[in-house]
């Protein structure tokens, strides 16, 4: 299903091949599913096919050196790894898979290969004979067995005027095969039900006390859950986002109506992710018309918004809930004492505001501190969509533990502590 690719990040490596055409086209497909492409290219490569043909096709600048002090200033070859969602090299030729094996790292794409902390992938593109060679297949199967992907090659006509396998794949089976190392099914089955966004909350008809959250979190988290298997609700303050493809969206504007939206939902969830940031308070009183600037000093009454988070927790304990923790200062201790106010399974916590750097609000990356009765899991600032599929492959984990420890309670109080054998 190429919607798994939707919003992905794939960083495209070409290698010397006459193949190297084929890629031109990878990029084209790519693109058209809603995936954001960065091609690096060798300098074989370069001799074979243009680096403005990639750029022109994938939008982004072509990356060619190790040593682009441009290039370093903007990314680094260390951040571009970060970057990636996987790592493709297509066509991966006989000369970069004996490279590959032998950790060479004298080249940009042979260092993003060592720095990645994704998968990677190869489609091989060579001569036949080359594909057939022994040296070739004890590197590919090296490569494999430190769990390197390899896509094809196919059976074919080649460039060379001799037939057999070698040929690259089609750029069309190339996708679909990249798309399938998406397929989560972690949650297969289960119904998560996010919150995400700021609220707002009016003053007068122009007028509203609301916060700096982008969305993007949230919206990054209902992907990741729709990825993994789940059916996904994200009810959603007022955002500049795209709905999420397969998720369904149910947009609010205020604390009352996300509140009303979540207890709505609720009895039909396994998994409550809040993710919001709820404005605490809202005017106790909303002027009906705007306020005139007449006096030198302006005092609000505010009454406080329902707690959205420990309601849902108190009013459905059967509930696996995770809170979100945007804190200035002493991020842990707040994160702890969320933990227990709210009664709920697990808060991730992040610091926000001038101390947080390049992560939180407003911002494409975070950094986060899983924290849970037993454990804390430092997630290390990565872009959001990175980061939410980490926080859903621990939730995914630790899901199925708690629901036998609840089921193992119940049995304890119906029937008593069973005798030990």
């Amino acid at each position: 299903m190429l919607e798994r690719l939707a919003n992905k990040r794939i960083l495209l490596g070409v290698t010397g091949s006459i193949a190297a055409y084929k890629a031109a086209e990878i990029v084209r497909r790519l693109r058209e599913t809603g995936t954001e492409v960065r091609v690096v290219m060798t300098r074989a490569a370069t001799e074979f096919v243009t680096p403005m043909t990639f750029q022109a096709l994938s939008g982004n600048p072509v990356h060619l050196e190790l040593l682009d002090a441009q290039a370093e200033a903007a990314m680094g070859h260390i951040e571009l790894a970060r970057w990636a969602d996987a790592i493709l090299v297509a066509p991966a030729s006989a000369n970069f898979l004996a490279r590959l094996r032998e950790g060479r790292a004298d080249d940009l794409l042979g260092a993003l290969c060592l720095a990645k902390d994704v998968p990677l992938i190869l489609a091989p593109a060579m001569n036949n004979r080359m594909w057939r060679d022994h040296a070739t297949q004890d590197n590919l199967q090296t490569l494999k067995s430190r769990g390197v992907l390899v896509f094809g090659p196919d059976e074919g006509s080649q460039a060379c005027g001799e037939t057999g396998t070698g040929r690259l794949q089609e750029p069309s089976n190339i996708v679909a095969q990249l798309a399938d190392i998406f397929k989560g099914g972690a949650l297969d089955g289960l119904r998560v039900l996010l919150t995400a966004g700021p609220t707002q909350e009016a003053i007068d008809p122009v007028r509203y006390i609301s916060n700096h959250s982008s969305g993007k979190m949230g919206y990054a988290l209902a992907t990741a859950a729709m990825e993994a298997g789940a059916r996904v609700t994200l009810v959603s303050g007022p955002v500049s986002l795209a709905p999420p493809a397969g998720v369904q969206v149910i947009p609010v504007t205020t604390a009352v109506q996300m509140a009303k939206a979540v207890m709505a939902q609720l009895n039909a969830t396994d998994i409550f992710i809040a993710t919001a940031a709820v404005a605490d308070y809202r005017p106790a009183e909303v002027a009906d018309e705007k306020i005139k600037k007449s006096a030198e000093n302006l005092t609000l009454n505010l009454t406080r918004n329902p707690d959205i988070l420990r309601t849902a927790k108190q009013t459905m304990p059967g509930v696996y809930c995770v809170g979100f923790a945007a804190e200035t200062t002493d991020v842990m201790n707040h994160a702890r004492a969320k933990l227990t106010d709210k009664g709920v399974e697990m808060i991730a916590a992040n610091l926000v505001g001038t101390a947080a750097g390049d992560s939180g609000f407003g911002s494409d990356n975070n950094t986060l501190i899983l924290c849970t009765r037993e454990s804390e899991v430092t997630l290390p600032l990565a872009p959001k969509n990175k980061i939410a599929r980490e926080v859903i492959t621990h939730v995914a984990r630790l899901y199925p533990l708690w629901r036998q420890t609840r089921k193992d309670s119940a049995q304890i109080l119906r029937f008593g502590k069973p005798p030990i054998s």
